[in-house]
């Protein structure tokens, strides 16, 4: 597998190549069943410097990725490059294995918790991709594990997996389709296996090489770990009541328009207002799509959006809704958001509504580290969707701790200013002066109209830390070029 690293690294903005997706692979031969992980690891060859993937549905509430690596170390391979769709605080063990040199790369499209304060001591620099850049890296060879271990809520003897299905079961397994469909081995984790499947298969037999059954893999519950539920604060409100408004005034809530939101509370909240003025307007939409939630089930139910389309499930609800309604269907990450893919689902959106930890003045937005360096997350699909979507729309607290989110520069860009047409907080609605039409259409629907540095007018400013060392992770733009990278993070 080709890893880049700091002389790779192109700057943003730089004209970058295509990688053509290859063939998806099949397994040599039926699936055997495996008496435990690392029997399994060490039949398909795991050997030193080998990159091996997971996937994050079960998102805090994993426990594959652990396990896995655990009997990983036992064998005494070192140097693995780990390949999770995301890392959550759960996989705080990984932080071990980086520092005793099991571990000495990270690629991943988001990184919280105890592994993101480790990340200097990774012998090669982390890359953060986005949701939709991984794919294509995986898909065409750019960065492809050689082995893929894959949790599944349910499989049954020939290998087909399913994560409908099961005690556990956590909903679509989007992120690992292009593993299984690529990886050089696939191994399968469940804690579930039957003779044939209830359900189709997300990932069938064919694909898969071994199966290993544990006691447990995960707990779905966990799924909802962070924000979920509509905020019900003032000001929360207030911010959601404008960003519907504003989606309104545009002219993209017109009939069969197509929409997502993500799961914090103001989020939520601006998808429930959206069905109010949607429902008051007798508009009914296309999709929406994204990690799916209870209130986007709701207003799927509600006949306001046809259908719904799910690379992940935010919550039970969602995994309930994709089990049993003919109008919520699963897709692949690839499908989801694959940068050089003309039919990429967040290519049709018409709006998405996204967060931001910092944006600057140029629109830049940071969702990746907070204005001391510390490290927050990742891009996760925020730069795939503001890049494809017709209407990009940040919703944030104009203020964190007291401390203005409206900054000169970002620490650390994760989606450029140029595919973000608007930000909205408490103060009101600053239009990107690339879209002079909204901030026209904006004022004609009565909102308060305002600029990002009038926004932040009389909030203290947040005081930067100055990036010095060595590089400690690369930020990959899904282009794969580089957008920014992050220095001498130490997890203070």
């Amino acid at each position: 597998m080709s890893m880049p690293g700091p002389a790779a690294a192109r700057p943003f903005g730089v004209q970058m190549p295509t990688w053509p997706a290859r063939a998806p692979r099949q397994a040599a031969a039926p699936a055997q069943i495996a008496p435990d992980l690392a029997h399994a690891l060490r039949a398909a060859g795991l050997r030193d410097g080998a990159a091996l993937s997971f996937h994050h549905h079960f998102r805090n509430g994993d426990g594959v990725l652990n396990i896995a690596l655990d009997a990983a170390a036992t064998l005494g391979v070192a140097d693995l490059t780990v390949m999770p769709s995301s890392v959550f605080p759960v996989h705080g063990p990984l932080a071990g294995h980086i520092a005793r040199g099991t571990v000495g790369g990270l690629r991943t499209a988001y990184v919280a918790g105890p592994v993101a304060k480790g990340l200097g001591k990774l012998a090669r620099p982390a890359v953060l991709t986005t949701h939709g850049g991984r794919a294509r890296d995986v898909e065409a060879g750019r960065a492809t594990p050689d082995i893929a271990i894959i949790a599944a809520a349910m499989a049954d003897r020939a290998g087909n997996l399913t994560g409908l299905a099961g005690d556990q079961a956590f909903g679509p397994m989007g992120y690992a389709q292009p593993d299984a469909a690529h990886a050089r081995h696939v191994i399968a984790v469940t804690d579930c296996l039957v003779d044939g499947l209830p359900v189709p298969a997300s990932i069938p037999g064919t694909q898969v090489d071994q199966i290993v059954v544990q006691d447990r893999i995960g707990a779905a519950a966990e799924i909802v770990s962070g924000t979920t539920l509509i905020t019900q604060e003032v000001q929360g409100q207030h911010i959601a009541d404008m960003a519907a408004r504003l989606i309104a005034a545009s002219g993209a809530m017109r009939p069969g328009f197509n929409f997502q939101t993500g799961a914090g509370g103001v989020s939520l909240a601006v998808a429930a207002r959206l069905g109010t003025l949607m429902a008051e307007s007798g508009v009914t939409g296309g999709f929406a799509c994204g990690g799916i939630t209870a209130p986007l089930v709701a207003l799927h139910r509600a006949g306001l959006f046809a259908r719904l389309r799910d690379v992940q499930c935010f919550d039970l609800a969602g995994v309930e809704s994709l089990a049993r309604d003919a109008g919520h269907t699963a897709m692949s990450a690839s499908e989801y958001a694959h940068p050089d893919r003309a039919d990429a689902v967040v290519n049709a959106l018409d709006a998405v509504i996204l967060g931001a930890a910092e944006v600057d003045l140029d629109f830049n937005v940071n969702v990746t580290t907070g204005s001391d360096g510390r490290i927050l997350g990742g891009s996760g699909g925020h730069a795939d969707c503001a890049a494809g979507a017709g209407l990009c729309i940040i919703v944030t607290r104009a203020t964190a701790r007291g401390m203005s989110r409206i900054v000169d520069r970002v620490a650390c860009r994760t989606t450029p200013g140029r595919d973000v047409d608007a930000v909205v907080t408490e103060r009101g609605v600053a239009v990107n002066p690339a879209r002079p039409e909204l901030a026209e259409r904006a004022r004609a629907a009565d909102l308060p109209v305002t600029t990002l540095d009038e926004m932040r007018a009389g909030l203290p400013k947040p005081v930067a830390t100055a990036a010095e060392g060595p590089v400690t992770a690369l930020c990959e733009y899904r282009d794969g070029s580089v957008i920014d990278v992050i220095r001498g993070y130490d997890g203070r």
